[in-house]
């Protein structure tokens, strides 16, 4: 199994000059190989190969100073990663999306450099852990957790953030199978999202959108500062790493709650059914389109749908359409507007909240798409109530924290 580890770098100013120096002769390797596939096309039907643009690297070094202080690892992923934003154009094109080719990358938009295989190790200097980088420098690195003892570092990419902070992100392999999904699923729960009420469960609990309005907030005010200030100027710059700070906060609050929020529903479950939602034409859609990015519900599907492969769970993405007008006791569709947030069937007289309802709607098309051995009870036959008990998304934990394991301890000794 694969994973990924990132982690803070704690460079000083000698090694953010020398890490920003190879990050750009990069840059200039991955625009000069992109010249030469540009030129080769002029004069011959078919492309060169991989391999062959990697073989001219050392013949580069005789003439490119500079090119030599590089690890030859990191300049062979720059040549592969232009040969992999080839593959998705294409793949892009077969889908019919009309593209065109490969732009000149500018020093803003080329932000990372990854060593493969070797070249890297985590040490212990000076009584601190550094990441030890081949022809580059032994950087300190905050190891806020630590990698597993059977895992293989396999590369690390360091990136530079648009706030100027440096992260080093590990490829790890793990040598153990992810354990076997169970045939008959005990514990199934089906998963409505929304925006004030992010996750609506038919296990009756609806989880609270995390808060970040003082993050949005002090957003725009800095963004009215960044307004204000001459473009290039000294200042500009400072405000502009300001609002990047901003930006760069609301993203890890964010994906920090749907790590955990999607990590408690992979490990709590033995399925988990979501709708199939087309996040991108969601947003694209008129109204409301700011709330509906940043609720992030593509993100938390796929975070879900990896974790769960992880833990053994089975992940099911239903049809979204009807969740809502369905009534999940007997079937019968009803229509409403979004403003009625209860859902009274006329057929049944089944009452309960909108949500709950279509969370019961997906779990019950999801178990008929598995196809799985589950003993499915309906709403009616239940013992939960018709409503739904709001959990704040503060209250939503990692598996392993700190908070959690007091909470336990306390319980025990209770």
């Amino acid at each position: 199994m694969y994973y990924a580890y990132k982690y803070r770098l704690e460079p000083s100013d000698a090694q953010r000059k020398e890490l920003d120096r190879h990050r750009d002769i990069c840059r200039q390797l991955y625009n000069h190989t992109r010249y030469r596939l540009n030129e080769y096309r002029e004069n011959h039907d078919e492309l060169p190969s991989m391999t062959t643009l990697r073989s001219e690297l050392p013949d580069l070094k005789k003439w490119w100073d500079g090119l030599s202080d590089v690890y030859s690892k990191v300049l062979q992923t720059v040549v592969e990663r232009l040969f992999n934003n080839l593959s998705s154009l294409s793949a892009l094109k077969q889908n019919g999306y009309g593209v065109g080719q490969l732009k000149w990358k500018p020093p803003r938009e080329f932000r990372s450099f990854t060593y493969n295989q070797s070249g890297f190790k985590l040490d212990k200097k000076g009584g601190q852990t550094v990441l030890s980088l081949s022809k580059l420098a032994d950087i300190p690195i905050r190891l806020h957790r630590e990698i597993p003892e059977d895992a293989t570092l396999k590369q690390v990419t360091l990136k530079k953030e648009s706030t100027g902070e440096w992260f080093a992100t590990f490829g790890v392999e793990v040598d153990r199978e992810p354990p076997e999904k169970p045939d008959q699923p005990k514990n199934a729960v089906g998963i409505d999202v929304g925006i004030l009420k992010y996750a609506h469960e038919t296990d009756g609990h609806a989880v609270e959108s995390v808060d970040l309005s003082d993050e949005r907030d002090r957003l725009e005010r800095e963004q009215r500062k960044l307004s204000r200030k001459e473009h290039g100027s000294n200042n500009y710059e400072k405000q502009r790493r300001r609002v990047a700070k901003c930006h760069f906060d609301l993203k890890r609050k964010r994906r920090d709650f749907l790590h955990k929020l999607s990590n408690h529903y992979a490990q709590e479950y033995d399925l988990v059914a979501v709708e199939d939602l087309d996040a991108k034409g969601l947003v694209e859609r008129d109204g409301n389109s700011r709330n509906r990015a940043g609720a992030a519900w593509g993100t938390l599907l796929r975070m879900l749908e990896y974790k769960c492969e992880r833990e053994g769970t089975h992940y099911v993405a239903v049809d979204p359409a009807g969740t809502t007008k369905e009534c999940a006791a007997c079937g019968v569709s009803t229509d409403k507007p979004l403003w009625v947030r209860e859902h009274s069937c006329p057929s049944c007289g089944f009452t309960a909240d909108r949500d709950w309802n279509a969370a019961w709607n997906i779990l019950s098309r999801g178990i008929k798409q598995l196809g799985a051995g589950y003993s499915e009870s309906t709403p009616v036959e239940t013992t939960l109530p018709t409503g739904t008990t709001s959990v704040p998304a503060k209250r939503v934990l990692e598996a392993g924290s700190p908070s959690l394991k007091e909470r336990t301890a306390l319980a025990v000794s209770e």
